[in-house]
């Protein structure tokens, strides 16, 4: 049988790395392995699905994932994950002190569909107890003007989303047009030092592990799409592709615990990968079961907010069996 011919485009991952140089290999299958920043990425495989196995936003991917006759499918791999409470930057002129203090307020985002978005709308929508309603939602690049969003949305009808297509949120945020951004990346306002502008929980890593001992959601924010076609002639491919990025993942991980062998120029670093495999058990888990809470909360949220075309759970979004535990 000849071997499968896919290409793959994701960002340069070290978890991915032994992968991407053939140092590991899917049994059956040659890829060609395009490595992009993730925006480019995430905007050709949504408008043009350029390629058949992708990176992709968590939140487009289940946009995309819960249409009807959907023509995507993912495989539980994870490309990133991170916590999310430092991802809130407010104007101190607008006195917000506590989550609290955003009801009302004027709140913005790159996209609605932006994952770290989702994650902190769903946490002060069940955690803090503010209807989304109460919130005025503001969309506009993070840095730049002009970003649009890439997937179709169904807000709810008495929530208030105004788009900006002439201005960033980094200038808004500065000159007090909004009173808080919520975005992946620290806002270049933030970052150059403006004096009206900070994190409103600068104690974010204590909430994010108190956060993770309550909830047991370790947010997932990139994971990988697949093409329906490429697995309806081959189904074998998922579980190919998936046990190859399983392996490259694990040697990434050796050489971030053992500090022999760390191409890292960092000290400690083994001893923090230690303390993160102590904690998570996994450091940096992939399938259905090991992220079945942050699954189920991400599915919930997405639906939630309008972005989710049905309330999906997660054996639904992967190949049926793609975890399936192989023993001799």
């Amino acid at each position: 049988m000849s071997r499968v011919k896919l290409t793959i485009a994701t960002t340069d991952y070290d978890h991915f790395r032994d992968f991407r140089l053939g140092f590991v290999q899917a049994e059956g299958i040659d890829v060609t392995w395009l490595t992009l920043g993730h925006h480019e990425i995430f905007a050709r495989f949504t408008f043009n699905r350029e390629w058949d196995v992708s990176e992709l936003s968590f939140a487009k991917f289940a946009a995309q994932v819960t249409r009807k006759n959907s023509d995507i499918i993912g495989l539980p791999v994870i490309c990133s994950r991170l916590f999310r409470f430092g991802s809130f930057y407010v104007n101190k002129k607008s006195q917000i002190k506590t989550a609290k203090d955003l009801r009302g307020k004027k709140v913005g985002s790159p996209e609605w569909a932006h994952t770290a978005a989702v994650y902190m709308r769903g946490w002060l929508q069940h955690d803090v107890g503010i209807p989304l309603e109460e919130i005025h939602w503001v969309q506009a690049g993070a840095n730049e003007p002009g970003r649009v969003e890439k997937v179709e949305l169904s807000l709810p009808g008495s929530l208030e989303l105004t788009r900006f297509a002439d201005k960033s949120l980094s200038e808004m945020l500065a000159h007090g047009e909004i009173d808080c951004a919520i975005i992946a990346r620290p806002p270049n306002c933030f970052l150059e030092g403006h004096p009206d502008v900070e994190r409103l929980f600068p104690n974010f890593q204590e909430m994010e592990e108190i956060y993770f001992d309550k909830a047991k959601v370790w947010p997932i924010m990139h994971i990988i799409a697949v093409q329906r076609h490429v697995l309806e002639k081959n189904p074998w491919i998922a579980r190919n592709l998936y046990n190859a990025f399983l392996e490259s993942k694990r040697r990434s991980l050796e050489r971030l615990l053992d500090p022999a062998v760390s191409r890292y120029p960092l000290a400690w670093l083994s001893n923090y990968a230690r303390k993160m495999r102590d904690t998570f058990g996994d450091p940096f888990p992939f399938g259905i079961e090991e992220n079945r809470p942050t699954l189920d909360q991400f599915l919930q949220f997405t639906y939630e907010q309008g972005i989710a075309h049905r309330r999906a759970m997660p054996e639904e979004i992967f190949p049926k069996g793609i975890t399936t535990a192989v023993r001799i």
